[in-house]
């Protein structure tokens, strides 16, 4: 039960990734012929394969991380403490700092990671960018040969599933439904990659992520019947 678990054994996090490019015509030719291939089931017949690369960030082939948020409990008796942090600039620093943290302070069979949709989405996008940005995948993200229940993450969409593989809440509405303050207060996904390439406002985007950590933790908490967390208990580092 989510009860038991010791809330300083969880890393929670959060990615955000953008098109590898600021535009389609970015790629080479073969490379487009590829993006054309892989999106020709998800794009409508009207829409082609450049109209549809805004969308690119979702596929760790055609897309990039250019934020890592991680957030942690450090709670000592009854006080409380939430700190958080970022990971941004190049790509290849960004995996390795992520994979240096997990590999010194998160490395233990207790730890776990755990964040929303996280293992459909953020794990393996991360795991795949590692492998091709040629930096080492750290225990934790090493799960060839281990069985379900031995793989050692958390999500908060598959809790809330209970069971229904049919059923996906977004973490937006999640979080209204019960209760928590939301993390779309300024921008979602979707406007993302505008903000990176057109804004270039990466202090924007490291803000929207670690509301989305932020967020999952108190769903966690939620989950647990727990008071959420109050600004004060907070810390940003």
């Amino acid at each position: 039960m989510i009860q038991k678990i010791n809330l300083n054994n969880i890393l929670f996090l959060d990615i955000e990734t953008v098109p590898q490019y600021d535009s389609f015509m970015g790629m080479d030719h073969e490379t487009q012929k590829l993006w054309e291939q892989k999106t020709q089931y998800q794009r409508r017949d009207e829409v082609t394969a450049e109209d549809f690369y805004e969308r690119a960030g979702i596929w760790a082939e055609f897309g990039k991380i250019i934020c890592i948020s991680v957030g942690y409990f450090t709670n000592k008796s009854d006080i409380r403490n939430f700190r958080v942090t970022s990971f941004w600039g190049d790509e290849a620093q960004i995996l390795r700092d992520f994979s240096n943290l997990l590999n010194t302070h998160f490395n233990d069979s207790v730890h776990l990671l755990c964040g929303h949709n996280a293992k459909e989405f953020d794990i393996p996008f991360i795991a795949r960018r590692m492998i091709i940005n040629g930096v080492a995948l750290p225990d934790k993200l090493n799960l060839f040969g281990k069985k379900p229940w031995e793989v050692p993450h958390l999500d908060t969409l598959e809790l809330w599933k209970f069971g229904d593989y049919k059923h996906f809440t977004s973490l937006k509405l999640l979080t209204k439904v019960l209760g928590v303050p939301s993390p779309k207060d300024d921008i979602d996904g979707s406007e993302v990659a505008r903000v990176f390439y057109i804004e270039n406002d990466i202090d924007r985007i490291i803000t929207y992520c670690e509301k989305d950590v932020i967020a999952v933790a108190q769903i966690f908490l939620r989950f647990r019947r727990e008071d959420l967390l109050i600004e004060e208990e907070i810390t940003h580092v």
